[in-house]
């Protein structure tokens, strides 16, 4: 990984420059400074820990910063619940850029909750809160009113896993490649389809689709 000053951080900014204006978000300086620091947080520890397959800055914040930021105008500002976090994905952006929204990022594995923990006190995020924990076990009380899941898993299994972190009334909004539309033909009962989102293309030339699901028993 370059060091902080070289070209490829550089570089690295103006891809989050030109992919933030793709995405129509204007986000202040100081939340687009503390994303970029997210990431040189997190080269180190990639380094050692291998917590994300993406290692070159500019392949970062195409791969996690934008295409976690991509959900963001469709979100509302409800407390938030990133289930599968990682490395902090999409959660921690989500965070950086929603500071008077509460967030918690879920993960099973400690390696990568206890790097979520360590950018979030280094970054300041009074607004995020890590559980390490599987999806089938977490009781949190109240549900979430917006649950949020990232290459987690196909969507029937992942909407039998996670279902019940979703309060009544609120919303599932799973991030999903180009074939989307065919997971939705595994939809569980219990859940209502809402909207199918598609997203720029920021990943790679990917094409991404946000699927936004509901409770049935929504009010």
């Amino acid at each position: 990984m370059p060091p902080e000053d070289t070209p490829a951080w550089a570089e690295a900014a103006a891809v989050l420059d030109t992919g933030l204006a793709r995405l129509d978000l204007d986000l202040p300086a100081t939340a687009r400074d503390t994303a970029l620091h997210l990431l040189r947080l997190l080269a180190p520890w990639n380094r050692h820990y291998n917590l994300t397959a993406l290692h070159t800055p500019s392949d970062m914040v195409t791969g996690h910063l934008l295409d976690s930021l991509a959900v963001l105008p469709h979100l509302p500002a409800l407390r938030l619940l990133d289930v599968g976090t990682g490395a902090g994905f999409p959660g921690l952006p989500l965070a950086i850029a929603r500071p008077q929204v509460a967030h918690v990022l879920l993960d099973s594995n400690l390696k990568k909750t206890r790097f979520v923990q360590h950018a979030a006190l280094t970054l300041g995020l009074a607004n995020v809160e890590v559980v390490r924990a599987r999806a089938e076990q977490y009781r949190p009380t109240p549900p979430f009113p917006v649950v949020v899941a990232r290459a987690f898993a196909p969507l029937g299994r992942l909407l039998r896993t996670l279902g019940h972190l979703c309060a009544p009334g609120g919303r599932i909004y799973a991030l999903k490649g180009p074939a989307a539309a065919n997971e939705l033909a595994d939809l569980p009962p219990g859940f209502l389809h809402v909207d199918s989102v598609p997203l720029p293309a920021l990943t790679g030339g990917r094409q991404r689709t946000l699927l936004i699901l509901a409770r049935a028993d929504a009010a």
